[in-house]
This record gives C-alpha cells, structure tokens and sequence, in this order.
C-alpha cells in the first residue's frame, strides 16, 4: 500500500521467519491459497464493491489507486485479494473435509474492516465473513461463531452479520479508536466489548471468561472462526493496550475448548493487525503453537 505503509509485506515474511525460528515449521501443513471466486465473495460484498476493486486496479508497478486515505490498490492487490479471500475458502472446506484440524491463514490483505459496501482500513475483503458464509450457506451449518482480538472494532464483520442471529460474534476493542464504531445496534448475537486504552491481559481474560465463553456456550456453534489480530499487544503502535504472547496463546486455548466441545475441533483463524514486527511473530507463533497443540 506504498512503501512506508504499516500494512507491508515484511509483516508475513517476518512471521514467516519466526516460524523457522521457532522450529514448529516442520509440524506444520503450508498451503498455497487458491483464487475465490467471485460468487463467494458475492456472499459477503456487494458487486459494486468488488468492481470498485478488480476495475480500478491500477496496470503499472509503482502506481496507486486510493480506496481511502488509508488503503490502497497497486498492481497487485486484486490477485492477492482474491487469494486472501480463497484462503478462507480453501480452509473452511479442508477443516470441514477433516484434511485438517484447524487453520491460520497467514494472509494480506486482511479483511475484518472491509463492509459488505466498500472496502476501508487496509482492508479489501472481508475473509473471515467469507468463510463463516461458506460453511453456513455451502456446508449447511446453522450456528458458528466469529471471535475477533483486534485491537480495532471489526466494523465490517459486525456489519455483515448483524442481522444474521446464525453467526455469533465475540470481541473486544480499544475504545476510542479508528474506527470509531461498535455496538451502535444492539444485538443479543453480537457480544463486542468495548476497553479503554491501557487495558492488559488480566483485564482481558476476565471479560474473555465473563461476557465471551457464556456466550460461546449458549450459542453451541458448529464452527469457529478467529480475526486473529495482534495490535492490541504492549508493544504495538498502532494501539494502546498492553497484551503479551502468553495471553493469545491463552485466548486461543479457550477457543479451543469451546470448539472440542461443540464444533469438532473446527476452527479457522484469519491474520488481521499488528505492527510492531517482533511483537506480531513472536504473537503469531504462540497463537499457531496453541491451535496446533504444540509444547515445542
């Protein structure tokens, strides 16, 4: 999205690396996502949304097209949009097939901000409501659940949703901060935990405990879907609150229990924020060694 730009491509390359470095790679199953098709993202966005896209993409390298202030399109991005967008699918179907247990599709661009209306906040697609939209309306599920950890509210998510009682959506969010949303229709579906800046990990796993998992297990969902952002960690700029590794491995071990207990183990997990290098890798890796099981 331009060459100073938060949301770069050294963000996956360092998880990439940190991967390697924490030998977990080898205990892990890479695969190349394929291209959505449109009719899947048609799901979640409207054509004119994905016009806005695939016909202002620019053709030459170096040259941009702003969405808004803060997202861009290059010569790329379709491709890779379209991509991202077929790592939900692809995952979905393989977690469903039972190919594997769970997922976490290490992908850009992310997705939890993009409204069924227009993309915004670096965000193109809406991956995450992609595939919860693929296991309800192509595998038949009834109920899944959406978990978001993002330090920014998942407006987009929450408006794809909010009206669909089917998908259970659990959050917190710094509060203020972009993009300024949340809550604004109540919904007894929609379980989004506003937090004040400087909020840390005990406070996080109190509400985890007291407003998320009741809600989990009332809604008894088939499948869970994670926007795993990592914005919210200490370390991170782009926020203001004040997690370390130990809690997303804790938050994903909670998740876990709730989809052993109701959805086969079924989870797929989508990269949203984070953008202090170190930080999100090392986050990444204690998210990824908690889904896959790992005590190494």
């Amino acid at each position: 999205m331009g060459p100073y730009h938060p949301e770069s491509p050294v963000r996956l390359q360092m998880i990439e690396d940190q991967l390697i470095s924490s030998r977990i790679d080898s205990y892990l199953d890479f695969r190349l996502a394929p291209e959505a098709s449109v009719e899947d993202i048609c799901r979640v966005h409207l054509m004119e949304a994905i016009e806005l896209v695939r016909d202002n993409t620019p053709e030459e390298v170096g040259a941009y097209y702003p969405l808004d202030s803060d997202t861009m399109l290059n010569k790329y991005t379709w491709l890779a949009a379209l991509r991202a967008a077929g790592a939900a699918v692809a995952a979905t179907d393989a977690v469903i097939a039972g190919e594997i247990d769970n997922a976490f599709c290490l992908v850009r661009p992310i997705g939890h901000h993009a409204m069924p209306s227009a993309p915004m906040g670096f965000c193109v697609f809406n991956n995450v409501a992609i595939a919860a939209l693929r296991a309800l309306e192509v595998h038949g599920m009834k109920r899944v659940a959406i978990v978001d950890f993002d330090v920014h509210h998942g407006n987009g998510t929450e408006a794809a949703f909010v009206d669909d009682p089917r998908v259970l959506m659990v959050s917190f969010y710094q509060s203020p901060l972009y993009p300024y949303s949340g809550n604004e229709q109540k919904r007894t579906h929609m379980v989004n935990v506003p937090v004040p800046a400087g909020t840390k990990g005990d406070e996080v796993r109190k509400l985890v405990t007291e407003k998320w998992l009741p809600a989990l297990h009332a809604h008894k969902p088939e499948m869970i879907f994670i926007s795993a952002g990592f914005d919210a960690h200490r370390d991170d700029p782009l926020g203001d609150m004040g997690l370390v590794e130990d809690d997303y491995a804790w938050i994903t071990q909670q998740i876990m229990a709730v989809a052993r207990e109701y959805s086969q183990g079924r989870i797929v997990s989508f990269l949203e924020g984070g953008y202090n290098l170190s930080a999100l890798a090392r986050s990444v890796v204690a998210h990824v060694k908690a889904l896959a099981e790992l005590d190494v």
